[in-house]
């Protein structure tokens, strides 16, 4: 049996890499070990209904601020990936079949934690002709259903290798935010994201928007990887001409020897540097901060992102 817990066999795909050395980490990126009782009661209602978190799969920093205050990141359609990218710690190889019940737990959860935001994202599912995009759909349905006033943040794969018109399918089920990720500058995709293609990303983005206006977007790049200023600012050009409302950028950090290496430890100045130049591009809202990431705070944000249009429109 494949052991996930052991890197080696969670990312076979990445053994045969030189070991990356790895910078120590600047004080502005340390975070407090988790633990408490709000985190204990969210991991036990996680593993209750035996459900999956990119929160613990991705080793997310921010898990012990998050989990303690009963925020936690559903992965649905298994832990393991069907590609391999070079920044991520999520297991590579060949998942399962998809679980028809998961919905409806991932519903149980959220009305059990009692969330007013969730964040739903998902594994790449290639294997899937529509790359589980009607899965998704079912899932939004599902946790409407049981906290009708939940409002609902999925973050989905590309679907690269399926038809266009399953994109539909999710945007049909109407989510209040529509996330995918860019991930970083188009020059490192190659390097860093191999499976994936930085202008069909950028194009679905832009059709969400086509698909149904009302939908927030949102996307976020790592930096710290080997890009510059200029091209992260070019990445902020290319997603506000697709109508992308919320920018998140925050610090890469290494999971492990084999995966791509740290370029270097972005200042929280230049994070500041790139928040106000996403604002002077007209972003509604930017979350740049060596620890942002994608869903961190995404409650709060959301609020902030809703007011934000309204008082563009002019009914704030």
């Amino acid at each position: 049996m494949r052991d996930l817990k052991i890197p080696e066999q969670r990312h076979p795909e990445k053994a045969h890499r030189p070991d990356q050395s790895q910078p120590k980490k600047p004080d502005w990126i340390r975070v407090k070990a988790p633990g408490g009782k709000g985190y204990a009661d969210t991991r036990r209602i996680m593993r209750d209904n035996n459900l999956v978190t990119v929160c613990e799969e991705a080793g997310c920093p921010n898990v012990g601020e998050c989990w303690s205050q009963g925020h936690a990141t559903m992965m649905i359609m298994g832990e393991i990936c069907t590609r391999g990218c070079t920044f991520c710690n999520i297991a590579t190889g060949r998942p399962d079949a998809l679980d028809a019940f998961e919905p409806g737990r991932v519903a149980h959860a959220v009305e059990k934690l009692g969330l007013n935001h969730v964040v739903i994202t998902s594994v790449d599912r290639d294997d899937l002709a529509d790359g589980g995009a009607e899965h998704f759909a079912q899932t939004i349905r599902a946790v409407r259903h049981r906290s009708p006033t939940t409002t609902i943040e999925i973050l989905t794969p590309d679907f690269l290798k399926c038809a266009p018109e399953v994109l539909e399918v999710v945007v049909a089920a109407k989510p209040d935010v529509f996330n995918h990720n860019l991930e970083t500058v188009p020059g490192l995709y190659p390097e860093v994201r191999p499976g994936a293609r930085y202008f069909h990303s950028l194009r679905l983005l832009q059709r969400v928007k086509e698909l149904d206006p009302s939908i927030f977007t949102k996307s976020g790049i790592m930096v710290g990887l080997g890009e510059d200023a200029q091209a992260v600012r070019q990445v902020m050009d290319d997603m506000r001409a697709a109508e992308v409302d919320f920018l998140t950028i925050g610090q890469y950090l290494q999971p492990t020897p084999k995966h791509h290496r740290v370029d270097r430890f972005v200042t929280p100045e230049e994070f500041a540097s790139y928040e106000k130049a996403a604002y002077g591009k007209g972003f509604l809202m930017v979350s740049a901060t060596p620890l942002t990431r994608s869903s961190y705070h995404a409650g709060d944000d959301f609020a902030r992102l809703r007011e934000a249009r309204q008082k563009k429109l002019g009914l704030a």
